[in-house]
């Protein structure tokens, strides 16, 4: 008895190794899913309007994408002006809380922080301070990652102005008062805080020319574009209309 024990033993074990190989095979080929998933927090741009709630929801059912593609459809079209006296500082001192006339104007803390601590979960701030946001989570649109962010990597996260500030300039604001660029520059439903090199990659494009990497929000970041746009009464070139249009099956 005691030899058929050590016998039905070893075949048990034989049969558990080849179950669990059978379990591993072409498991080094495989890629391995993260259990979080792409990053998908954040608000739709159909429910936030005025830009005040996080992130950049993707647009999934055919009703969205429709009342997407609606919002797009009254964005008005002109070819591009020139860039000539074109200059960051036409649009105020970078990240000024002294605006008028958008959220979070005037509330003692500037607008990069303002849009950091929006976004952000489990947000920390310097010490003693109500404003200095120093180390958050963040769910990027722009990647579909979430970042662990700390302002010794500042560049890490940047705070990407949807339409462009030399795009709006070629557009019209050119011809606008300091203090209406000076808005359009820290609006928050013009501002999203997203991986810094797809911000570098972007640069002053418009959507024909640059996309979102993250496939999954390019259609909300085709409506928040024209948000924008509407808002402020400044054209989109055909091109980026049609790129906009095509975002959510237009």
């Amino acid at each position: 008895m005691p030899a058929r024990r050590t016998a039905l033993s070893a075949t048990t074990v034989f049969l558990i190794s080849v179950v669990a190989l059978a379990g591993c095979s072409g498991g080094v080929d495989r890629p391995v899913a993260d259990p979080a998933g792409p990053a998908a927090a954040g608000t739709s741009p159909l429910q936030n309007p005025d830009g005040t709630r996080s992130g950049l929801a993707p647009l999934t059912s055919p009703e969205e994408r429709k009342a997407g593609r609606d919002i797009i459809a009254r964005v008005a079209t002109a070819a591009a002006g020139p860039r000539d006296g074109y200059d960051r500082d036409e649009f105020g001192p970078a990240w000024t809380d002294n605006v008028d006339g958008v959220p979070g104007g005037h509330n003692n803390c500037d607008t990069r922080n303002d849009l950091l601590a929006r976004d952000g979960r489990s947000v920390e701030r310097g010490k003693g301070s109500s404003c200095t946001v120093t180390a958050m989570t963040i769910d990027d649109p722009y990647t579909g990652r979430t970042v662990r962010w700390t302002k010794q990597q500042a560049s890490k996260i940047q705070i990407d102005h949807v339409m462009p500030l030399s795009y709006d300039w070629q557009m019209g604001a050119s011809k606008w008062d300091k203090a209406k660029r000076v808005q359009i520059a820290n609006d928050p439903l013009n501002l999203v805080p997203a991986d810094g090199s797809q911000n570098a990659a972007k640069g002053d494009s418009g959507p024909a020319t640059w996309l979102p990497a993250n496939t999954a929000v390019r259609c909300s970041y085709a409506v928040r574009f024209a948000q924008v746009s509407l808002k402020y009464q400044l054209p989109v070139t055909e091109a980026d209309k049609k790129a906009m249009l095509q975002q959510c099956d237009g």
